[in-house]
């Protein structure tokens, strides 16, 4: 089995996978966060950071464009293969209704025709492996037989499937049969993204479907980022090794976004994590709210002992 990070925007970008990295069992692919590209096929300063190949030492990483437009694509592309990159993603997944309301994102899957010339244009100018991240639809499932049909037509590396469409965002359960039809029928290899929070969850997939060999884990890591090295091994994080890994991580914040933007930054970066990560905690109401109420880094500090001091920590077997 293959397994890869899900680009979460502000989540798992080169500060977080490089902590996971240096903790704990390595991904096979690191996926960054999208890059929307600039008229002319340049890298902002932002992205430019985030994905340089000199901060991600012994990482895979793939990064992914978000864009309706060929040419941006391709461009963008070009630039990324100067870099050294050889796999780009194309996000047809995002839900963020600022992008859908755009057409990119899970948004392009609403215009078949014109994402088809998207595909045959960017396949037919580049000579780079291009995988794709997909939901099934914008609004219904049964959309994507006729967006997989239109997969089919294209060299694409791997199909990046999260079960949803757009109008679930996360919510509720993904629609396991219209994967499991998607497997079968796709032309390229098929990645599983979506839910995978535990072993149990992973084995449940992989009972209904033993030949997937492939699964992309977003949510689930950033919540508990030990999950693929229990899924390997079966030994789950320990209390104290989960705090190492939050102490690294809170000091690589600090020590990025301290100096540039003060307290605030790094506060609200680690609110971000928390929101996730507070579930290895489940009597943690108290803490949590201090945490999230924190002000200054202090604060934040003596609530997070406190937390790892007074509550139980708890991994799903």
């Amino acid at each position: 089995m293959r397994y890869y990070l899900a680009p979460m925007e502000g989540v798992t970008g080169r500060i977080f996978r490089n902590a996971y990295h240096a903790f704990f069992c390595p991904m096979d692919k690191y996926f960054a966060p999208f890059i929307t590209p600039n008229p002319d096929g340049g890298i902002g300063p932002k992205d430019m950071r985030d994905i340089a190949m000199e901060h991600d030492t012994g990482i895979t990483l793939i990064p992914q464009i978000l864009t309706n437009q060929a040419d941006g694509f391709i461009l963008t592309a070009r630039t990324l293969a100067q870099m050294g990159f050889t796999e780009i993603n194309l996000n047809l997944g995002c839900p963020s209704g600022t992008v859908v309301s755009k057409g990119r994102g899970s948004g392009f899957l609403a215009h078949p025709k014109e994402l088809d010339q998207f595909l045959y244009e960017i396949f037919s100018k580049l000579d780079l492996k291009i995988s794709v991240k997909t939901r099934l639809g914008k609004e219904r499932e049964e959309e994507f037989e006729a967006v997989l049909e239109i997969y089919n037509r294209y060299p694409i590396e791997e199909l990046i499937i999260h079960p949803r469409v757009r109008e679930d965002y996360y919510r509720g359960s993904p629609h396991m049969e219209a994967f499991h039809r998607a497997f079968a029928h796709s032309e390229a290899p098929v990645c599983y993204n979506g839910d995978i929070f535990s072993p149990s969850d992973l084995r449940r997939l992989t009972d209904r479907q033993p030949s997937l060999d492939r699964v992309m884990l977003g949510r689930g890591i950033v919540t508990d980022p030990g999950l693929l090295e229990q899924i390997k091994s079966g030994n789950p994080i320990t209390k104290e090794r989960f705090l190492g890994f939050h102490d690294h991580l809170y000091q690589s914040f600090k020590g990025f976004f301290l100096p540039i933007s003060g307290e605030r930054v790094v506060l609200y970066k680690m609110k971000e994590y928390w929101s996730y990560m507070i579930a290895m905690f489940p009597d943690s109401k108290k803490w949590r709210k201090k945490i999230q109420r924190s002000q200054t880094l202090q604060a934040y500090e003596e609530a997070v002992a406190a937390l790892f001091r007074e509550c139980t920590f708890y991994v799903e077997p």
